[in-house]
């Protein structure tokens, strides 16, 4: 089987649901997606969706990077030396995901598999959060409320804006739930550390599952002072782009007990496969992210995150607030569990090209 063709283009989503992070706000999605197509008919697809503010890419730069992939042509999608050629020649962990998405979407299609099962599940099934950005006391509880009404038992709030506020949101929201609900609080680096100080202190008694992210790469050291059961529910995101940046905190002393696997981030389903088990390797557990993000990139990270023994977390919710999808299928929610389908590749299908 050989790469007969490679299509790429552009496609917005306004999003239903706008939202406010500490740093920023947005309303729609800019995304890529790309389309190997092979001399034995099939088709494999994959998408970027990059985080400038996170990575350095931009939509147009992803865009750029596929359409410059015609050395694919000609080449076996399954070979898995592509891996090698897509690390040294795409340039941007976005376009690099995109890819890579696609090489294992051809993979699981041509072993007329699931990939998850084509490499191995560990999974089957596992409850994600959903997310809440940063809004008043009345509109944080009244989202959880539809959510929790929806069957999610896990809310994923941002913070980081204003102290006082972030603890009034998730104090309310645990008087209204009491134990039903999880918690997990993200600061996408929006504290220092006297605030972030004082927000341990005041969450204690919230039970808070994880604390994602609460100050930017760098206060590591000062992180190592907390307690370990305070390191423990630590989850880094920007810290922890790759293998890489993971090694480097392990060598110095590693505060986070969790770390957030993006593919947007880490540059495909197969090298977040290996950060994961790297994760493994050290004893640190895996939330598996996303950026919002076309339902083809939720199912490529969840048929990864389920292929993955330090698997623990899910927070795969980036494509339910799309107003519109260029694909449809991947996976089923039911009462907040994600499972892959019984579909070979990835499981979904082009719906607006």
């Amino acid at each position: 089987m050989k790469v007969e063709s490679i299509r790429a283009w552009a496609f917005d989503a306004p999003l239903t649901r706008p939202y406010a992070i500490a740093g920023g706000q947005w309303d729609s999605v800019q995304m890529a997606f790309v389309e190997l197509r092979t001399d034995s008919g099939l088709v494999g697809y994959g998408m970027a969706s990059p985080a400038e503010e996170v990575t350095g890419e931009s939509r147009a730069a992803s865009l750029a990077a596929l359409q410059d992939c015609g050395w694919l042509v000609g080449e076996d999608p399954v070979d898995e030396a592509r891996l090698a050629q897509i690390e040294e020649r795409i340039v941007g962990p976005a376009a690099r995901a995109a890819v890579d998405m696609a090489l294992c979407d051809l993979v699981g299609k041509s072993a007329k598999l699931p990939f998850v099962e084509r490499v191995g599940r560990k999974r089957a099934a596992l409850s994600t959060s959903v997310t809440i950005g940063v809004k008043p006391v009345v509109e944080t509880v009244a989202e959880a409320r539809e959510y929790v009404n929806r069957g999610f038992a896990a809310l994923k709030v941002k913070v980081g804006e204003s102290l006082g506020e972030d603890l009034d949101r998730l104090t309310f929201l645990r008087l209204e739930f009491g134990g039903a609900v999880s918690l997990r609080a993200d600061a996408n680096q929006g504290y220092d550390e006297k605030q972030f100080t004082e927000f341990v202190q005041a969450s204690a008694s919230l039970g808070l599952e994880l604390i994602e992210q609460p100050l930017p790469p760098g206060h590591e050291g000062f992180l190592r002072s907390f307690p370990p059961d305070v390191q423990r529910i630590l989850c880094a995101d920007e810290s922890v782009h790759d293998e890489a940046a993971l090694a480097r905190l392990v060598a110095d002393g590693c505060p986070y007990g969790v770390v957030n696997v993006k593919l947007q981030k880490c540059g495909g389903p197969r090298s977040a496969m290996r950060l994961a088990r790297l994760c493994h390797q050290h004893g640190i557990s895996v939330m598996w992210g996303c950026n919002d993000e076309s339902v083809l990139g939720i199912a490529a990270a969840l048929h990864a995150a389920f292929a993955c023994d330090a698997t623990r977390f899910l927070d795969l919710d980036g494509s339910l607030d799309l107003a519109r999808d260029a694909f449809s299928g991947g996976f089923t929610i039911r009462e907040g569990r994600m499972s892959t389908l019984l579909r070979a590749g990835l499981g979904c299908e082009l719906e607006h090209a």
